[in-house]
């Protein structure tokens, strides 16, 4: 038995050692040779590069495999078959095509230039199946973007010669996938229509022709998320939220319906408000004074940010450089209350190490810089670069203006990058219109606002109309001399006819010197210098012996000094602020005209609630005569466009024998207007307004005896309706004057349009 034992753990070693031995019987599994069939482009070594398995190895299926998916991988090959047949180790390949072009058919409402843009193949690139998956959805992709959600894109291959091939995509766009609803859910304080006015998205209409708001866009969702944040909590709403922004595709795929989901929460007002500072030195009552925000006003969120900048400007006035503010803002949910702490504390003493500015192809770095309000080596201000970044945007020369810090070569330094997006600041005008007061006109303008990338300002305009034609040529230098002063000049001629009011015409050539600064914020000072050659011609036998005697032409050489004052919200369509002027103008350095000229205006403007405008603006002037009778065309004139209800130049001295308009040596009038939404969609641009006007112009001594003024307080009122429509501004006025003199000259009707495209 022991023997038997013996005997079987001996065979059981040697078949196991056995087994560790090459054997002659293997000699058919290992690999003598690696022959690649198929290659035209790619070398057969590279191919063998990618392999697992060489000359002289086992065949091993596993291995074999991790060869295929390896040769797959290099995106080189569009089949790959390895096999054995006796010793040799077959790999035959079939190499992807090289593209020749890249070509589309039917795009016609997105640029092939920006669906290029969005392609990873290019020519001369190796054709893949995966990569072009990829592109047909960047493709598609874009389309969504631009409001096409039916959009197709099906890949086509041409084999060509020499494994080369072109691929084209053929495109079907299909119609633009429209917002056919925009609906809210859960707003209370808020109607539906006040809210589809704060949002992007609007709801498709016939009107909406010019513009794409009403093409469903996903990214515009998320700005809408954004303008109604901003837009409740303005309004006091503190704990408001959008729940969601869902769009939604018909079953039909032809329109979205968009819907917003939001929680409004509760109106809040302003509770207790303090300033704390940790910093020796800072008088907290002081500063808490300086926070225009009071306890019971209606909670807004950007009052909060207004008081930051305050109190940054005031502290850094007072010599410290490295402040922070936080506001620590405590809801008082049972009382309806937000209790605001602006905590002042020692920020961290950071400079800024370097200004670097990028995306500006055309704008010199010198114009940016000069309008960020920061230097390197400047301590970093938050309050300075917000600034700064407004200013660059008043600029109108970008789309986009971004401010990005980056840490420095060092903990206190920082670099402040500038990140800004060009936009067209040329621009060519021409124009078709009519005027009450010149009937039938044709104008033509260019202006280049950011000639050569300098900032500087080039226009030229002219204008034919029946009564009046005139053509300037004009530059402005904002920075002379590399200082933040204005610099200017202007050259014209025009030639206008006053036969209807005064029975005379007049031409006017001369050039103009201008210069401005700021004297603090708000407050700017203006010099000119203008220089004038102007003559009153084809004055009618029947005219007044004032026109008559002024017959002739003179020479004007006058200095011009203006005060402006400006607080307005906008420059070109304010609804909240005030603005203050004096201009003050002498004649008789030169030339044969002698007079002094002042003038001064103000306006207020009030926004009751959204889109209700009540403005108050008012003026007054004289102009007094150096040893001579101030000349006709010099006169203060009113009516038409400056007191509606009365015709141009329809009242003041008129000469009752030859029914002449002789103007005045001095004016006032004033304007009370109230603009008003009429239930129309905001983007149509068309409002209406209520008014009156008043004023009055005379002379100082009159005593020409056929010479009627009485100098008497006229006052109009009436209606009209503003139109900025895509053509131009279209204004209709109905005046009636509720007080005047025999004499005058009234007009019930004022119509004006304008085109420019």
């Amino acid at each position: 038995m022991h023997k038997i034992r013996v005997i079987a753990l001996a065979t059981a070693i040697i078949t196991a050692f056995s087994f560790s031995l090459p054997s002659f019987g293997q000699g058919s599994n290992v690999i003598e040779k690696v022959v690649v069939q198929g290659g035209k482009r790619i070398e057969s070594e590279t191919v063998r590069s990618y392999l697992l398995l060489q000359a002289g190895d086992l065949f091993d299926k596993r291995r074999i495999d991790q060869s295929l998916k390896s040769l797959y991988a290099t995106g080189l090959f569009a089949d790959v078959l390895i096999r054995q047949e006796g010793k040799l180790l077959i790999v035959q390949v079939v190499e992807n095509p090289i593209i020749n072009r890249i070509a589309f058919e039917g795009a016609e409402r997105v640029e092939e230039a920006d669906l290029r843009n969005e392609l990873v193949l290019r020519p001369r690139v190796v054709f893949t199946r995966t990569k072009v998956q990829a592109d047909v959805k960047r493709l598609l992709e874009v389309y969504r973007v631009n409001g096409r959600f039916s959009a197709i894109v099906v890949p086509k291959i041409i084999q060509l010669p020499q494994n080369r091939a072109d691929l084209v995509f053929e495109i079907t766009e299909g119609p633009l996938t429209r917002v056919e609803r925009v609906s809210f859910v859960g707003n209370r304080y808020e109607s539906d229509s006040d809210l589809r006015s704060v949002v992007r998205s609007k709801q498709t209409r016939w009107y909406r022709f010019w513009s794409d708001d009403d093409t469903y866009d996903p990214d515009r969702l998320a700005l809408d998320r954004e303008l109604l944040r901003r837009h409740y909590l303005a309004k006091g709403f503190a704990n408001f939220r959008v729940e969601s922004a869902i769009g939604e595709l018909t079953p039909d795929g032809k329109a979205f319906f968009v819907t917003y989901s939001i929680n409004e929460g509760e109106r809040y007002n302003f509770g207790n408000i303090s300033v704390a500072a940790d910093i020796k030195g800072l008088d907290t009552k002081l500063l808490a004074g300086i926070v225009s925000i009071k306890k019971g006003d209606q909670y807004d969120n950007k009052k909060i940010d207004g008081a930051i900048d305050s109190l940054t400007d005031a502290i850094g006035d007072s010599g410290f450089a490295f402040v922070e503010i936080r506001p620590q803002v405590d809801r008082d949910r049972k009382n309806k209350l937000v209790n605001v702490k602006f905590s002042v504390r020692e920020g961290p003493r950071v400079f800024i190490e370097r200004i670097e500015i990028t995306g500006n192809v055309r704008t010199i770095d010198t114009v940016i810089r000069r309008k960020t309000l920061i230097s390197e080596g400047d301590a970093f201000n938050a309050s300075k670069i917000r600034r700064g970044r407004q200013r660059l945007q008043d600029l109108d020369f970008f789309n986009k203006v971004e401010f990005k810090r980056e840490a420095g070569s060092a903990p206190d330094k920082a670099i402040i990058k500038v990140d800004v997006e060009e936009k067209s600041t040329g621009a060519l005008s021409f124009g078709l219109g009519y005027s009450t007061d010149v009937g039938a006109l044709i104008d033509v303008g260019l202006k280049e606002r950011n000639l050569l990338g300098k900032g500087q300002e080039l226009a030229f305009k002219t204008s034919i109309a029946g009564e009046k034609s005139t053509g300037s040529v004009s530059f402005t230098e904002p920075y002379f001399m590399d200082r933040e002063i204005v610099a200017g000049i202007d050259v014209y001629h025009s030639r206008q006819e006053f036969q209807s009011t005064s029975s005379y015409d007049s031409k006017k050539t001369g050039l103009t010197l201008r210069t401005g600064w700021a004297l603090s914020k708000g407050l700017r000072q203006g010099l000119s210098y203008k220089i004038e050659s102007s003559e009153i011609e084809n004055v009618s036998i029947s005219a007044s012996n004032l026109v008559k005697s002024q017959a002739g032409s003179r020479t004007l050489s006058a200095v011009g000094n203006s005060l402006v004052y400006n607080e307005l919200n906008s420059r070109i369509n304010p609804t909240n602020g005030y603005r203050l002027s004096m201009t003050n103008d002498v004649a008789g350095l030169g030339g044969n005209v002698r007079y002094l000229k002042n003038q001064v205006k103000a306006a207020q403007y009030f926004e009751a609630s959204p889109n209700w405008v009540l403005s108050i603006n008012g003026g007054a002037g004289h102009i007094l005569g150096l040893d001579q009778d101030v000349k006709i065309s010099d006169r203060f004139k009113l009516g038409g466009t400056n007191l509606r209800g009365f015709a141009s130049s329809g009242l003041g001295p008129r000469d009752i024998v030859t029914d002449d308009s002789l103007g005045g040596e001095w004016m006032y009038n004033g304007s009370t207007q109230l603009t008003f939404p009429l239930g129309l969609p905001n983007e149509l641009g068309i409002s209406g307004r209520l008014f009156s006007d008043f004023g009055s112009v005379g002379e100082v001594n009159p005593t020409n005896a056929n010479i009627k003024d009485s100098g008497s307080i006229r006052v109009t009122a009436g209606t009209g309706i503003g139109w900025v429509s895509p053509f131009g501004p279209i204004n209709i006025d109905l005046g009636w004057a509720l007080k005047k003199e025999s004499y005058d000259k009234t007009e019930r009707f004022r119509f004006n349009f304008g085109s420019r495209f």
